[in-house]
């Protein structure tokens, strides 16, 4: 957050495969936050959540954090920060302890959430996040806030997400190294829900996919509760890589034609045309054909949608077999910043054959016009995090000098 004596001030910071964004809210109330500064940088230094340079990637930091920091007349000291890559993995587990008292309090949900995530994990990982789904007591099942209740035993069912924290400390450092500090790090797809989804969109059941440039974050919400989160690593760079293969051009220009000229069906797309750009390398001029970088970016975009088909297909069957609901009576819900590639969305109709919608960032004004856009959504998601009462796993000091790092682990719990 950003110290102010008058103002209640939140920071979200996304270091993304293809930008830097940092985004500086106002707390309006419980649900609503106003947006009064903005940064943005294209990335430099890092590729699908593993950084590989780190003085580029904390200049593209430092460059966002000023330009955050002018727009919005505030000093930035710490961040909530967003992570994701294909690391990223996930379990649902079940804990159990008897109610001392026979009413269920603080302590007795605390103690339920410890012996849920008392798993044997790789030592290279550890929990990012605890999520509940429900609480048992005695025979009674679906509980979302079990404190008062009456009852024998409680089990609690939660959903752990877990990091590789070597990637996740390089994240950090380069945080630190601009002289921030980390408030919180929250999962990408988790920071997107946040943002975009509706209590009730959870409850009947609902995908969402962040396609954002180097992965892609899908986590199905099924009766209210988070049943399955996972990184893709493929999106929209691939096209991107794609267009400039097929036309032997730099990747900027390749990103530059997909923005101003493409679209995701070239059956849709109207009034064809010749492209005429000046290279970037040597400023030479070059024409393309339009119906060409349209084939390219639809196939491209039809095969990242069947890998994902394949995957969600896969995951209901899994439910189904489980006697679990696995219906996205919801549909499924698209953001990040190839879902405002043209036609887009009509693609992902014809691939997952039910409802699919471009996802709406809610409770967000000020700079409204300029963040209210799917690419914005994992930021916003960060502003929004505030108020969510998730039991979060963070690691607040990355002291490289202690080698036994897991005695820098701190965990808190909100309910």
């Amino acid at each position: 957050m950003i110290k102010s004596k008058n103002k209640k001030l939140i920071v979200g910071l996304e270091i993304g495969t293809t930008k830097v964004t940092v985004l500086v809210g106002e707390k309006i109330n419980n649900k609503e936050i106003k947006v009064i500064g903005v940064g943005n940088c294209p990335s430099k230094g890092i590729d699908k959540g593993n950084i590989q340079d780190l003085e580029s990637m904390v200049k593209c930091i430092k460059k966002s954090i000023y330009q955050a920091e002018k727009m919005s007349d505030q000093k930035i000291y710490s961040v909530n920060l967003s992570f994701s890559n294909k690391y990223i993995q996930y379990k649902n587990e079940i804990g159990m302890v008897s109610i001392n008292t026979g009413e269920v309090t603080k302590e007795d949900i605390k103690n339920v959430i410890n012996t849920a995530k008392s798993v044997r994990m790789n030592d290279k990982y550890h929990i990012l996040h605890v999520i509940p789904q429900e609480y048992i007591i005695d025979e009674q099942k679906g509980i979302k806030n079990p404190l008062g209740l009456s009852g024998i035993r409680m089990q609690a069912k939660v959903h752990l997400i877990t990091s590789y924290y070597n990637i996740e400390k390089n994240i950090v450092k380069a945080v630190k190294k601009c002289n921030l500090e980390v408030n919180k790090i929250i999962f990408s797809g988790l920071a997107s829900s946040q943002a975009i989804l509706t209590e009730e969109e959870k409850k009947l059941g609902v995908c969402i996919l962040d396609i954002g440039g180097g992965t892609i974050d899908l986590l199905i919400y099924i009766d209210g509760s988070l049943q399955h989160s996972q990184v893709i690593p493929y999106a929209g760079n691939i096209i991107t890589k794609d267009i400039s293969y097929a036309f032997s051009i730099s990747m900027s220009d390749a990103e530059y034609l997909k923005i101003k000229y493409g679209c995701a069906s070239s059956f849709l797309q109207e009034n064809l045309q010749k492209i005429e750009i000046k290279r970037s390398k040597d400023h030479k001029s070059q024409t393309f054909n339009q119906e060409k970088l349209i084939e390219v970016i639809e196939l491209r975009c039809l095969e990242l949608l069947e890998i994902i088909n394949t995957t969600i297909l896969k995951l209901q069957k899994k439910f189904k077999k489980h006697n679990s609901k696995y219906n996205f009576n919801a549909g499924i819900i698209i953001t990040g910043g190839v879902s405002k590639t043209k036609f887009f969305l009509d693609c992902a109709e014809r691939v997952f054959q039910m409802k699919v919608r471009i996802g709406r960032i809610k409770n967000i004004n000020g700079l409204e016009n300029n963040i209210n856009q799917p690419e914005y959504s994992t930021v916003i998601g960060l502003l929004n995090f505030q108020n969510q009462k998730y039991s979060l796993e963070n690691n607040f000091s990355y002291n490289t000098k202690k080698q036994n790092w897991l005695s820098q682990i701190k965990n808190f719990f909100k309910f």
